[in-house]
């Protein structure tokens, strides 16, 4: 009797592939200085955006597309749409958002989050805010959490022009310029000097539109002393043209701060998700990267944490999950730029059905990075004999009393490890099952399962047969 071979399925994707018809909705197709323009004026922004818009635009069309990673080639960003206004305008009430954008979220989970787990929520659909609200008592708190093109036009409007694109800039790669030339949307945060808000703040992106790009713009701003937890979730239905995600995440962590900033991202598999996240740490400062990136056809992430100020610490904990048709290429920076620093990060990858994952990692230790350290595990586990996993990882050390290691394991479930069950009871295929999970389990702990739906999928992974 032919041996019966293991199938572990993919994320199941049913939940995130329904759409609806976009052809009502407002256009913007390809990228030049008309496009940019219009873009500008439709959000009523002050001149020096519009021309950071422009010198962003002249920046992309002077920059190369790099080489180094996954083939883009299957990506058109000239004739991309660029912006995609939904039918409706940004609501702080839930049953005022049109009822087709409304059962989106719902059917994503995003309302009975806020209501059981959430000190405030912004869900952006296609280019827009269309629903943002926060709780009572974290305004009460001096927290602002706002959509950014909004707080463009208050008070903090200043504050503002002297952090964006600071940390990402529009000539450090040719995605960082598009975004800076057709960026719409996204979050504004500012936690004041020695609040801690009890309860995280959620940002929840939703691409519907067909052969569209999205390009929001997240900044937060968590001044000394003060403490936030700040949720990302991403998601958009399949097609068979190419969609595009170039977003940015800009983070400023203040003396003695603390910023847990959790990321779940599940695009379909015709995305090409090319985001740029960085943070800047203070004085004993920290940042904690919680990141699963489940979606996508071709992936270039790579948060980075800038450590400033000394004794300032960053974690990085990330898991990824490449099937059928992916190419993920994942992993982190940090850059050690001030004495006693300490940075730590532990990855876990997963591939099957002939998919790609790639950890790349880069540590720099500065001149001025004396006394500081660095850890770097990586863990792959590939489930079939057609996959692929690959570990790049770079150090530029440039001090001498510092202390850095990189760990790197690449493997198969191991027979010893099914015997040991089996023996015990448990059938091969449960067997299977828990020897998954358990691998994913440390990383998978850490992400905010209470209301995040795509961790579901990731965590009842569907095991069949065996491995031969």
């Amino acid at each position: 009797m032919e041996k019966k071979r293991a199938e572990v399925a993919d994320i199941d994707r049913s939940l995130y592939d329904f759409r609806y018809d976009d052809s009502g909705q407002e256009k913007l197709d390809g990228l030049t200085e008309e496009v940019v323009r219009e873009i500008s004026e439709k959000k009523n922004e002050p001149e020096w955006m519009l021309e950071h818009r422009l010198k962003s635009l002249e920046i992309y069309r002077s920059m190369p597309i790099s080489d180094w990673g996954p083939s883009i080639e299957g990506l058109d960003t000239d004739h991309i749409v660029t912006y995609v206004k939904p039918n409706t305008e940004q609501q702080s009430d839930w049953d005022s958002v049109p009822d087709e954008i409304k059962d989106t979220f719902e059917r994503l989970g995003i309302p009975q989050a806020e209501r059981s787990y959430l000190a405030g929520v912004g869900a952006q659909y296609d280019s827009e805010l269309v629903y943002h609200s926060m709780q009572e008592s974290a305004a009460k708190m001096g927290i602002v959490y706002s959509g950014i093109e909004e707080a463009l036009e208050g008070e903090y409007a200043e504050l503002i022009r002297e952090k964006f694109m600071t940390l990402i800039r529009p000539d450090d790669h040719k995605f960082a310029a598009l975004h800076g030339a057709v960026w719409s949307g996204g979050s504004f945060v500012y936690v004041p000097k020695g609040v801690r808000l009890d309860y995280p703040l959620q940002s929840y992106f939703r691409l519907n539109a067909k052969g569209a790009g999205q390009f929001e713009h997240t900044l937060i701003i968590v001044e000394d002393d003060a403490d936030l937890h700040f949720i990302e979730g991403c998601s958009a239905p399949k097609y068979n043209v190419a969609n595009l995600h170039a977003g940015a995440v800009e983070l400023f962590v203040g003396k003695r701060a603390h910023l847990r900033y959790s990321t779940i991202e599940n695009w379909s598999k015709n995305m090409y998700n090319l985001n740029t996240k960085r943070s800047i740490c203070a004085e004993e400062g920290e940042i904690e990267w919680i990141s699963g990136s489940f979606g996508s056809h071709v992936g270039y992430l790579y948060p980075m944490s800038i450590l400033a100020g000394r004794k300032s610490k960053s974690s990085f904990t990330g898991i990824t999950f490449a099937g059928k048709g992916q190419n993920l290429d994942t992993g982190c920076k940090v850059v050690l730029a001030a004495p006693e620093t300490s940075a730590s990060v532990e990855t876990k990858g997963i591939s099957k059905g002939g998919g790609i994952q790639t950890f790349r990692s880069s540590v720099v230790a500065t001149p001025n990075a004396e006394g500081s350290r660095a850890s770097i595990s990586c863990a792959s586990l590939m489930l079939d004999d057609i996959s692929r996993s690959d570990t790049i990882p770079a150090m530029d050390i440039r001090c001498k009393n510092v202390d850095v290691g990189h760990e790197a394991t690449i493997g198969r479930i191991g027979d010893d490890k099914l015997f040991y069950l089996m023996s015990r009871g448990v059938s091969e295929e449960e067997a299977r099952t828990m020897i998954v999970n358990g691998f994913a389990e440390p990383i998978s702990k850490e992400l905010p399962l209470e209301y995040a739906v795509e961790m579901n999928n990731l965590i009842k992974l569907e095991m069949e047969g065996a491995i031969g």
